[in-house]
């Protein structure tokens, strides 16, 4: 059998807290019969309220999920509860039911299907009257943006502190009847900028660089290819899956799933995933996209690894993907890290590939948590080298560490470290 998860991994498969604390109150042996896994699957079934019996699967190497009764939440509680006693050991080895055998074999043959039909829609190609247009008006609108930008600096920055929320909402209406989506998320979030400390550094900073991508989106055909790719994506131009999957590089290593954090906007919520490769240390990121009513890619779980096969996006510095085949399913596993001289020296280089890049994944090993005199909170290795936290409540991180090192996974930006995952050598894995 392969390596089982933690609690602590199926907590994090959870779509909301109440979700999980019910998931918590099912995963009681007395209520389950039918039980058994192998290496990709876990069922059993559960006893419900009165005389109703649920039948719950698990698809290890997705995950993915089934379950007879009637919850809207995915995973259900039945589904979480199944997997917390599997998590336990409360499971043992057995030969897979009719039912559940049935349902991971259609699985698979839709997903082969699907497959199919991406290379089908990759083939086809895009009408290329249709980009043309679009190829203008993402012209004109940043003409627009570029005159905009100037106007902003020519008139000071003192405005900017009490200027109305309005003043970068209408820039960036105006890149979205531009088809400029991607540049319009970043005019609109400068908003916030003028109300945090230091300021006028941050906000020139941020129009500096949207005034060299409108320069390098205009001089596009002089750039080499990555980074004419970096640009078109950075002002909203979208690459199709079915082409990635079909012509993006192929990376395969055994992928350390570091961290996961969830954000909304605009009614919709992503979800960034860093996985790290064991053999080639290379950073990646896997997004997925919810609207309201539906659920995110619950696939890869934190605190595992999966030997699989990344489809990356084009780029001068490639770190978006697709998961395209696996091999097996996920086990439990802790990353390898860097020291921060070493995670610097990391993240500088991809500056230097793309200097529009706002996140950059750390992976951190045998570090401490320190304080600085001011009373905020740094990460620091055993050369002494720190980053600073940017993190809420940072006492989960303080219980788990106890003054002791730990491996820390998070997202880097200019405003610190948001811690995301921590591996302990006695605790294991731990969700931040």
């Amino acid at each position: 059998m392969r390596d089982r998860w933690s609690r602590e991994q199926v907590a994090g498969l959870a779509p909301d807290a109440a979700g999980a604390k019910a998931a918590g109150g099912v995963a009681k042996p007395a209520k389950w019969g039918r039980t058994g896994c192998d290496d990709e699957a876990v069922w059993g079934e559960c006893q419900g309220s009165g005389a109703s019996v649920y039948r719950a699967c698990a698809d290890l190497t997705g995950p993915a999920f089934r379950c007879t009764c009637p919850s809207r939440k995915f995973p259900c509680k039945h589904a979480l509860g199944l997997l917390l006693l599997w998590a336990d050991g409360v499971i043992e080895a057995g030969t897979r039911p009719g039912w559940a055998a049935e349902w991971i074999e259609e699985r698979r043959e839709r997903a082969e299907k699907a497959a199919e039909r991406r290379v089908a829609s990759a083939a086809r190609g895009r009408d290329p009257k249709t980009a043309e247009r679009r190829e203008r008006r993402v012209d004109d609108g940043l003409a627009e943006l570029d005159q905009w930008l100037r106007d902003q600096v020519a008139h000071g920055l003192a405005q900017a502190e009490k200027a109305p929320y309005r003043l970068w909402d209408d820039a960036a209406r105006r890149l979205v009847d531009a088809q400029a989506g991607a540049l319009a998320g970043q005019v609109r979030g400068l908003a916030a900028i003028p109300r945090r400390p230091g300021w006028p550094d941050r906000l020139l900073e941020e129009y500096a660089l949207l005034r060299l991508l409108v320069r390098a989106h205009r001089r596009r055909d002089e750039l080499p290819e990555g980074l004419r790719e970096t640009v078109r994506s950075r002002v909203g131009f979208t690459v199709p899956q079915e082409e990635v999957l079909s012509g993006g590089e192929r990376v395969r290593d055994q992928w350390c799933v570091t961290g996961s954090h969830d954000t909304a906007q605009d009614l919709l919520t992503t979800r960034r995933v860093w996985l790290r490769g064991r053999r080639t240390g290379r950073p990646a990121l896997v997004l997925s996209f919810a609207a309201p009513g539906t659920s995110l890619d619950a696939s890869l779980v934190v605190g595992t690894e999966v030997d699989a096969g990344l489809a990356f996006y084009p780029g001068s510095q490639p770190l978006r993907a697709l998961v395209a085949d696996r091999h097996g399913a996920a086990v439990a596993s802790a990353p390898a890290g860097t020291s921060v001289q070493g995670f610097l020296d990391e993240q500088a280089a991809a500056l230097a590939r793309d200097p529009w890049l706002d996140r950059w994944p750390a992976t951190l090993e045998n570090v401490r948590l320190a304080r600085a005199e001011g009373g905020d909170l740094y990460v620091a290795d055993e050369a002494g080298d720190a980053l600073p936290l940017r993190m809420g409540d940072p006492w989960r991180l303080l219980a788990l560490s106890g003054g002791g090192p730990v491996t820390l996974a998070g997202e880097w930006s200019p405003r610190g470290l948001r811690p995301l995952a921590a591996w302990h050598e006695d605790e294991g894995t731990v969700i931040l």
